[in-house]
């Protein structure tokens, strides 16, 4: 290996909905960690990785967004974020631009000034902005509660400065090993991602109030030959939505079916391009009353491992 290469673990971090799975995927290149405009949608770590044979490796830790929990899932969340930044060896901060900085942020920067690990502020959603000048006065507020070692104006959406995080992000990084090999883009299995694809679509399509109470479960993935084509594969895939109410059912499902249909046919798409092959889903819908506050059943959805 190369004495010049570089390798180590990087978290982002940040409350809800200010795009640190959209960066990841930016960075990453693909999809790995789903997107919504909801709050929360990231449950568990993520870990992707980022391979540049010239500079280094760096293995991403996409974590929940930090806040203030209402059940054991959120508890759940909440814990997988801050024990995150015990183990890694550069925090990306990212928040929104904005003069306003509230409980949750200040509580972010009281858990990150205690930690001596090098610190990025990514000031997210620069393309929100109408007048760009507005951005000198948000690095101010924010250079006034928290010691950076450098704060970066970034869209993750569009691509903005990213290149510029990646820079900064192997300045800080020590020198060491590869940990996967160069092609390794994650270490979810596909069953999570697929499960997690569905679950996405199921957050763009639903109302407010039933997202956050969903979770989604692979009860069968197997491939099968084609009876056209002997030399073709296809995915059979059957998956379970997990609801906590019977009202929320009849909306998953929809109008004869309508809405479970378009969810399944919006994730069959995307699978298929992960995949590669030609995929036949089947989506069931079940109730199981306050799952969120179970720890069997968090357990059983991959929401908790034993030593965490």
């Amino acid at each position: 290996m190369d004495k010049n290469f570089k390798s180590g673990f990087v978290t982002i971090i940040g409350r809800p909905n200010v795009g640190k799975s959209t960066l990841m995927n930016r960075i990453i290149g693909q999809k790995i960690a789903i997107t919504s405009n909801k709050p929360q949608t990231t449950r568990s770590r993520i870990q992707t990785v980022y391979t540049d044979m010239e500079r280094g490796q760096i293995v991403f830790l996409d974590t929940p967004g930090i806040h203030k929990a209402r059940n054991k899932l959120g508890e759940h969340m909440v814990h997988v974020a801050e024990h995150t930044l015990a183990d890694v060896d550069v925090i990306l901060w990212l928040v929104e631009p904005s003069n306003f900085i509230g409980a949750g942020e200040r509580h972010i920067a009281e858990i990150l000034q205690k930690r001596g690990t090098p610190l990025i502020l990514v000031i997210n959603k620069i393309d929100t902005l109408s007048r760009k000048e507005e951005l000198l006065s948000f690095i101010d507020t924010y250079r006034g509660i928290c010691d950076f070692d450098e704060i970066i104006p970034a869209s993750a959406l569009k691509g903005d400065n990213v290149p510029d995080i990646i820079d900064s992000i192997y300045k800080y990084l020590p020198y060491g090993p590869m940990f996967y090999d160069e092609d390794t883009v994650t270490d979810q299995p596909e069953r999570q991602i697929v499960a997690e694809i569905v679950r996405e679509k199921a957050l763009h399509a639903l109302d407010e109030e039933v997202p956050h109470g969903i979770a989604v479960t692979i009860e069968r993935m197997r491939p099968r030959k084609s009876s056209k084509d002997k030399k073709k594969e296809i995915m059979d895939i059957e998956a379970s939505i997990i609801c906590e109410r019977d009202s929320h059912k009849g909306i998953i499902i929809g109008k004869s079916g309508a809405m479970l249909k378009k969810i399944g046919s919006n994730a069959r798409f995307e699978i298929e391009k992960m995949l590669e092959q030609q995929v036949n889903l089947k989506l069931w819908v079940k109730v199981r009353k306050n799952w969120r506050d179970s720890d069997a059943m968090l357990k059983n959805f991959g929401y908790k491992e034993d030593n965490m």
